[in-house]
């Protein structure tokens, strides 16, 4: 006695029917195997449709802060430019004018002008109209 008669006394198996069986259960065995890998593609699909759209965000995001960094590029530029031409204009105003608003200051000062007056005046500032003041400015007698 095999195990076979063991389990099935009233069925008997000749080997067109082990075939056939055998043969059911491979198909079974490709149609599970058929509905998984379809489940993996479809999650695949969805993963790859996600990757996609965060990679077209990551793209609007990156033209964005390359715009801003353009716009901020001449901005820094711009004000290059404009902190070089206050600066060309200081040294002129300093070769053409500055001694002599110092030597007239200087004179106010002799004549009894308080700091704030030269400042207003001359455009010093508040400590070089004090400085002037003390240095030539009219003693005050006790």
């Amino acid at each position: 006695m095999n195990l076979h008669s063991i389990l099935f006394p009233d069925l008997r198996m000749d080997a067109g029917t082990a075939l056939g069986i055998a043969g059911a259960m491979l198909g079974l065995l490709a149609v599970a195997t058929a509905c998984m890998a379809l489940r993996a593609a479809r999650s695949l699909r969805e993963r790859t449709l996600i990757a996609e759209s965060n990679l077209a965000a990551l793209r609007r995001e990156l033209e964005r802060v390359s715009l801003s960094g353009i716009k901020t590029e001449r901005r820094v530029k711009r004000a290059e430019e404009d902190a070089a031409e206050v600066a060309g204009r200081v040294d002129q105003f300093e070769l053409r004018g500055a001694s002599k608003s110092i030597d007239e200051a200087i004179d106010h000062a002799r004549r009894g002008a308080d700091p704030g007056r030269l400042t207003q005046q001359f455009g010093l500032s508040r400590g070089e109209a004090d400085l002037v003041t003390r240095l030539h400015g009219r003693k005050k007698r006790a």
